[in-house]
Order: structure tokens, then C-alpha cells, then sequence
């Protein structure tokens, strides 16, 4: 899966270790070693800064953990003796991206297949974000739509005329029919795990583009595994395809795209009272500058972020992919915020998420971050409610939060806060919001009835919602009420 990189840093005293336990019992290195975790010990006071740049460095280039043991009884010594091979500041924070490239033989291969299909998909992920100039000249060339995974979602601009969007449950309905339709699927950078959403096998031939060679077939039997980056392969491999003359199965994604994005439309500029969380999610995304970074966290705060705010060209978006982890969002921006100085670094995330690390806002306020936090506040852990009534048809069980202010507790903090219920109002309070200086919190109340419904509701995901409702789901003439609202105005 695309990871995101990180560091860990563990203490503990040697002589307690001694005291406890052998060496031998207690071999951290090796434990993290056999969770594909890079490892590495600091083993004296001199050893500090090469070992420091040695983490950072696998860190970012394997898209992963490193973790440092560094004894407690070590971090309280002053200095030390230095071998003839350890002189200071011997070390580098350059950091140089792989580019390796395929076989000739790989790459016909490949071309083979691509120059087959009739209807090809292209599957672009986090290992792609660098190739948008070289995705789009693959998507026209092969008339083949680009369909982001989330991580991905960056790769290429939303108002690209290739792409259709993301995939899976919070993905588009272009998106999803090109891969029920296609007959050939081109894999980029991408791990996307949910395979359900993907040509069932021998459905589609295949085709793979990735770093790393244990990913290649890993949620697709593809027939050619390309092993390289992807800017670099695409670049050998774009001289090798044929223009595929037949467009009526890109431009039918086209057409299924223009009218997705209708419906987005339709969805993000309701004034119904309480306020949709489509609304802000829309009412934002416009506003962004073209430098932005955006951070998400985890929930349903992730299905309006990933279909209500457009990416432009030059924005960076992210959340935890990987994980899935609650509580992202507001340390990612504060992060970014650091990493680039004069950048718009935007948090969109959900109350439940952000309650979990509401603390660090007091991080930003110390450190006069400029970041702004979007909260879309329905007083519920969205995500787990509705994934117990849809794919469960269980009641809805213990997602109540207790309500916060959190405009308030952001004053209390030394940041600015507002809040908005009125959805006419909301554009001018994101504007107002996103034009002062310093940390501010917008707090947006919404519907919590809304549901983030998949792009195509199947038989069995309504069966079980409707089994939930009858089980007794709390609110649950409110929810169905709600439903049938959406469909009747989506209707009209």
C-alpha cells in the first residue's frame, strides 16, 4: 500500500535492560527489522547526527517506518570520543529519487498488451503524482480515462479532461463503470487494496508500473510487471504505443464525468437547513489558492474531500492512506505548514478526528502557524455508524460524541474560531476565515443525517441498510426521511 514516511525514536536505560532481561531476549533491531521496519541503534553520544540523517533518509525513500533506539543512559552523557571514521557533520540531507527502468523486453511486452485493449483504464496512485504531464499524454494517446485511488487523487487536476475521478467507496460513478467495462487495466504507482472495486480476474488483461517488485500482481494478476518509476517508464514506454482510434469508450467517461460533476454540484450549493457537509467541502475547495496543501483526516470528512474538492494543478492533498488513522489531519497541516512556509495549508477534517489531537492547535498558536482547520462538526463518528447500518445492517451503536464548541475552544487556544450553520453564509465566512493572519478554526455545522453513500448503491448494501433501520437504528425516520429528500431533489 502507498505509505507515508515516518520516524520513531524509542528509549530505555542499558543497565535496567541488564537488570531484566538478556540481550538476546530483547533484540529490538530485530523486532522492528521483522516488521519491514528499518532499524538502527545509536550506539554513543558522536553516533547522534550520522545516524539521525542515515533514519530520515530511508524514511522518505521507502515510504515507510525508521525507527532509532537510542538508550536512555546514552541520551544523558555529555559528548564522547570519536573514531577516526566518525568526523563531525559527516552527513547529508541531499536525498536523490530512483529512477530505474525496466527491461526493453518488459517494456514491449507491456506495449503488446496496451496496444490490444479497446477499452482501457488507467489506475493512477501515489506513485504517480509526479507523472501528470505523462499520464495525460498515455490517457489520450490509449483514449484511455485516468481514475485516481485517493492518494493519488494529486496525480492529476480535476478539470483534466482524462480523468474520472477517484475509485471505491469514495470514488465516482464514471470511475466505477470504466472499470466494470474496461478490457485492459494499466496500473501506476498505485497499491489500491480494495479489490472488489477492480475487474474481477481474466475480466481485463493487465499491466503494472511500480518501485517496488512485491507489489506487481499484488491486487490485480497483471501479465507484465514493470519495474521502475513511473515518470521514467512512461517516458520509454509512450514511443512504443499506437494511438488507439477508437474514443467511444473514453468519451463515454467523459459524458459520465460531466454529469457526475453536475451532481456534485447540485449537492454542494443546497441551502437546506442544517447545512449539508457537501456545502462546505464545495464552498472551500473553491477557495483554495493553487499552492495549497490539504489535509484530511479519517471518516466520512474523506468521501466529501474526495469528491466535493476539486484538485488543481500545483496543490498537494493527503491523508492517512495508508492506515486510515483518526486524529490526522491537524498535525499534517501543522507539518506542512512547517515543510512550506509561504504555502495555503489547510486541515478538512471531522469533529471525531479532530477532538482525538485538539491539543496541538496550542502547538500552532505557539509557533504563530498560519494554518486554517475546517471542522465539519455532525457530532457523530460518521464513518463507523454508517459502515454498521450499510455493510453490517446493524443499529448504529455508540458514534455519539459529546458535542464541543470548538470556535470557542480554538479562542481559548489563541487562534481565531468561527462558526457556521446558515449555508448562504458559508462561503463568506470561509472567505473572511482563509483571509486572516495566524491559526484559525472554522467550526461548520451539518446534517448528521447525511449519508456517504457509495457512487452505486448495490442491492445488498440497501438490503442491509434497511435492515438496520428496522432493527431499531436510532433516528431512523429522520435518516430514511433524509434519503428520500436527497433523491427527490436530485430528481427534479
Amino acid at each position: 500500500m502507498d505509505g507515508q514516511p515516518v520516524l520513531a525514536i524509542t528509549g530505555h536505560h542499558y543497565h535496567d535492560l541488564i537488570d531484566t532481561f538478556s540481550q538476546q531476549d530483547l533484540d529490538l533491531d530485530r523486532v522492528f527489522q521483522d516488521v519491514a521496519v528499518y532499524s538502527t541503534r545509536v550506539m554513543g553520544a558522536a553516533h547522534v547526527e550520522n545516524v539521525a540523517h542515515l533514519a530520515c533518509r530511508a524514511a522518505l525513500s521507502s515510504r515507510g517506518v525508521a525507527h532509532i533506539n537510542f538508550p536512555t543512559d546514552l541520551q544523558e552523557q555529555e559528548g564522547g570520543e570519536r573514531s577516526p571514521r566518525n568526523r563531525p557533520h559527516h552527513a547529508s540531507d541531499a536525498f536523490a529519487r530512483r529512477a530505474a527502468l525496466p527491461s526493453p523486453d518488459d517494456l514491449r511486452r507491456a506495449a503488446e498488451v496496451l496496444n490490444a485493449g479497446k477499452k482501457i483504464v488507467i489506475l493512477a496512485g501515489r506513485g504517480a503524482l509526479h507523472a501528470t504531464d505523462e499520464l495525460e499524454r498515455l490517457a489520450e494517446t490509449l483514449g484511455a480515462p485516468i481514475v485516481k485511488a485517493l492518494l493519488g487523487k494529486a496525480a492529476v487536476p480535476d478539470d483534466s479532461p482524462y480523468t474520472t475521478g477517484g475509485i471505491g467507496l469514495l470514488g465516482t460513478k464514471p470511475s466505477q463503470e470504466a472499470l466494470e467495462e474496461c478490457d485492459t487495466l494499466l496500473i501506476v504507482g498505485s497499491s489500491f487494496p480494495y479489490i472488489e472495486f477492480l475487474p474481477k480476474p481474466g475480466k481485463a488483461r493487465g499491466v503494472q508500473i511500480d518501485l517496488d517488485p512485491i507489489r506487481i500482481g499484488l491486487r490485480y494478476p497483471v501479465e507484465v510487471g514493470l519495474i521502475g518509476d513511473s515518470v521514467a517508464t512512461l517516458r520509454e514506454l509512450l514511443p512504443l504505443l499506437r494511438p488507439n482510434k477508437k474514443r467511444g469508450f473514453i468519451e463515454q467517461a467523459q459524458k459520465g464525468m460531466r454529469e457526475w460533476k453536475q451532481l456534485m454540484e447540485e449537492r454542494g450549493t443546497r441551502l437546506d437547513k442544517p447545512m449539508k457537509p457537501q456545502v462546505v467541502a464545495w464552498e472551500l475547495g473553491k477557495r483554495l489558492r493553487d499552492d495549497a496543501i490539504i489535509s484530511c483526516d479519517s471518516g466520512t470528512i474523506a468521501t466529501w474531500f474526495a469528491r466535493q474538492i476539486p484538485v488543481k494543478r500545483g496543490q498537494m492533498h493527503s491523508l492517512s492512506g495508508t492506515l486510515a488513522s483518526m486524529g490526522n489531519g491537524l498535525p499534517y497541516t501543522i507539518a506542512a505548514q512547517i515543510a512550506h512556509p509561504n504555502r495555503q495549508c489547510v486541515g478538512f477534517v471531522g469533529d471525531g478526528g479532530f477532538t482525538m489531537l485538539m491539543g496541538e492547535l496550542a502547538t500552532a498558536v505557539k509557533y504563530k502557524l498560519p494554518i486554517k482547520i475546517v471542522i465539519v462538526k455532525n457530532n457523530s463518528l460518521g464513518q463507523i455508524k454508517w459502515e454498521q447500518m450499510v455493510f453490517l445492517g446493524n443499529p448504529e451503536y455508540a458514534c455519539d460524541l459529546h458535542p464541543i464548541d470548538f470556535a470557542a475552544f480554538a479562542r481559548a487556544c489563541g487562534a481565531a474560531g468561527f462558526t457556521i450553520e446558515d449555508p448562504a453564509l458559508c462561503g463568506d465566512v470561509l472567505d473572511e476565515a482563509l483571509a486572516m493572519p495566524g491559526p484559525v478554526v472554522i467550526e461548520a455545522v451539518v446534517d448528521p443525517f447525511e449519508p456517504p453513500l457509495p457512487p452505486k448503491v448495490t442491492a445488498k448494501q440497501a438490503a442491509k441498510l434497511a435492515e438496520a433501520l428496522a432493527k431499531g437504528t436510532p433516528n431512523r425516520g429522520k435518516i430514511a426521511m433524509t434519503l428520500a429528500e436527497d433523491k427527490i431533489k436530485e430528481m427534479i
